[in-house]
């Protein structure tokens, strides 16, 4: 029985299928038709759904490796101010996109900011432009000592630069940050497992970024001879949690050189 109904169907000269593609070939215009007032539903939903989208886009950046800890800087600005007081009155930072902390620090009342990007700026802004030409940012590799004197700055912020240092770069990085701050530094690096280089940012940065865990980082500090403020470090805890700042990355909080 089934044999003869090949049969039959293939003495209609066509195969199963075809049919099928003749009656989507007709019905294609109302298909179109569908598929228009699919999409603007769809577009008119995205339109309409406000802040929420947008924080769940952020939310899948962080998961994969997108997340900036000098965004993460500028979010944490005014916990910062509320930890150290005076100290944020001369402040360095040092890291990519430095133009926009720089930026942020300067709309602070009594709060002076310079920056150090350690990476090109071909693609710079007019507002970084400005900051470059008054001297207020400037270029520089951190793997060798920093065009400051000692003690030049109050405080001494980095971010997003350290963890795409090696070990051997950072013997001499961190002591050099140390040495031209008076008061602290404030080290912000990415918790293992967060951030990933993209491929286009290996020409920028040179290498992967390395997430070390907060134990190697402490490891690190002592074999540096480099003390932890635990007095900043506690006042920095106290005024996150008054005003429910959670940082999306590890800050760890150093004393100067003496």
């Amino acid at each position: 029985m089934s044999r003869r109904q090949v049969r039959r169907v293939g003495d209609s000269g066509s195969f199963p299928f075809v049919g099928a593609l003749h009656s989507k070939s007709r019905s294609s215009p109302l298909l179109s038709v569908c598929l228009v007032l699919v999409g603007a539903c769809l577009l008119i939903g995205y339109a309409y759904s406000g802040p929420g989208m947008f924080k769940s886009i952020r939310e899948v950046s962080k998961i994969t490796g997108d997340y900036s800890c000098t965004a993460e800087v500028q979010r944490a600005i005014p916990v910062l101010k509320s930890a150290y007081g005076d100290s944020m009155r001369k402040v360095l930072h040092v890291g990519p996109e430095t133009c926009s902390v720089v930026s942020s620090l300067l709309n602070e009342e009594e709060t002076e900011a310079w920056g150090v990007e350690p990476y090109d700026v071909e693609d710079a802004d007019s507002n970084c432009k400005s900051l470059l030409h008054k001297g207020l940012v400037r270029v520089a590799d951190i793997k060798f000592p920093l065009p400051y004197r000692s003690k030049s700055f109050s405080l001494v912020i980095v971010s997003d630069a350290l963890d795409y240092l090696s070990p051997r770069y950072l013997n001499k990085t961190v002591p050099e940050l140390a040495r031209v701050a008076s008061d602290g530094v404030v080290l912000f690096a990415g918790n293992p497992g967060q951030q990933k280089a993209k491929g286009a940012e290996l020409s920028k940065f040179g290498r992967p970024a390395k997430m070390r865990s907060s134990s190697w980082w402490i490891r690190f500090f002592s074999q540096t001879n480099l003390e932890e403020n635990e007095a900043a470090s506690k006042k920095f805890e106290q005024a996150a949690s008054k005003s429910s700042y959670k940082p999306a990355c590890q800050v760890f909080h150093l004393k100067p050189l003496h």
